[in-house]
């Protein structure tokens, strides 16, 4: 199918076409799409090597203190929580935070390298200079989270299978609407309500710091996904919208029940002594659809502003919707607004990196009107 180009702005070539960049026409045929977008990047511009924008040194006691409450870890809502005292607890739910920290850290090396490879194919110049923005940007928030799990932990867990597997056939496609999708679209939308469920719930002020500071950029990117989707959904055929919208059903499916289970988190369970099939069994007997789709209510929920993000851009039809609709209330999905749960967390960074960068007496670009 190719790279399903339905609008200029996204067309692209081969990754070893380098002749076709310095074609003398394609200089001054830039997309104005994204120069929104790009021009704002100086009001969320942060330094992870910078104490003024976060310190490193803040401290933390992490065989006393929950980094993330225990209500949210689901291992202490399985038979799993009933083998362990206080201290324990306290150290499994660190040691959760420490493997979906590692987890959001290959994510971030992931988004650095498929940003960079989209500048190898994109045409357009001012798709390009995003793509490369966008790139700064991760490799920001790869410093970031390496030096948040060194301060905390001395370093990180390695990927899960299902992440792993799913970050490499993205990174690798040649095609750029997997790319677009896949990372801009589903992989931003986990993250971002992931970092909202960290700003909003951790004990940790270094880890509420370092997620309002990454949102601040992730937000933007996000809605360079939301503009490949205005400009590309419409205009599909049957069959590219039936490949578009089955892959990311089937991207769904495979992160929902696999990101978080048991066999991806092996080297915790060992840490305790706990065999992890029969780790996974437990989850099979305590999280049924119907409790998911209870826990899934939650605006924070990485799942439902995952669901949320493809509905609002067109990816889910009747053909898929049932999918979905096993976990979430579809309706009442579609009724909400396109505003999505971490835009007023970025907002309020980036009012608070404006005074910080001198740039008080500028209005900062809303997100909104960032597409």
């Amino acid at each position: 199918m190719g790279n399903i180009t339905k609008d200029i702005a996204y067309d692209a070539v081969a990754p070893d076409d380098f002749a076709s960049m310095m074609d003398v026409d394609r200089y001054n045929a830039r997309s104005t799409a994204f120069d929104k977008i790009i021009s704002a990047t100086h009001d969320h511009f942060w330094d992870p090597l910078d104490k003024k924008y976060i310190d490193y040194a803040t401290p933390f006691d992490l065989e006393n203190e929950y980094i993330m409450p225990p209500w949210l870890n689901l291992d202490l809502q399985t038979e799993v929580g009933a083998k362990l005292n206080e201290k324990q607890k306290i150290k499994l739910v660190n040691s959760s935070a420490r493997w979906g920290l590692s987890s959001i850290l290959h994510g971030e090396q992931g988004a650095l390298s498929l940003s960079a490879s989209l500048c190898h194919v994109l045409r357009d110049p001012g798709a390009q200079e995003y793509a490369a923005n966008q790139t700064r940007e991760e490799a920001r928030h790869v410093t970031g989270f390496a030096m948040y799990i060194k301060a905390r932990w001395g370093k990180p867990l390695p990927v899960g299978p299902a992440l792993g597997s799913l970050l490499s056939e993205m990174v690798l496609s040649p095609y750029v609407w997997k790319k677009l999708v896949g990372m801009q679209m589903l992989v931003e939308g986990l993250a971002m309500g992931a970092f909202a469920t960290n700003y909003q719930y951790t004990n940790d002020p270094l880890l509420k710091r370092l997620s309002q500071l990454v949102m601040t950029d992730e937000a933007f990117h996000h809605k360079f996904g939301k503009i490949w989707a205005d400009r590309t959904i419409p205009h599909l055929s049957e069959t590219e919208r039936n490949l578009i919208e089955d892959w990311a059903a089937q991207v769904f499916t495979g992160l929902l029940f696999n990101l978080g289970s048991p066999e991806q988190k092996k080297p915790i369970y060992a840490e305790f002594g706990i065999d992890w099939e029969w780790a996974q069994s437990a989850f099979r007997e305590a999280f049924t659809n119907a409790r998911v789709r209870e826990r899934l209510k939650d605006p924070t929920s990485i799942f439902r502003v995952l669901i949320k993000t493809l509905l609002k851009a067109g990816i889910i039809t009747d053909r898929t919707r049932a999918t979905y609709a096993a976990f979430v209330d579809m309706a009442e999905l579609h009724k909400e607004g396109d505003r999505m749960i971490g835009d007023d967390i970025a907002e309020e960074g980036i009012k608070y990196l404006m005074q910080i960068n001198g740039g008080q007496g500028r209005t900062p670009l809303s997100l909104a009107a960032a597409e």
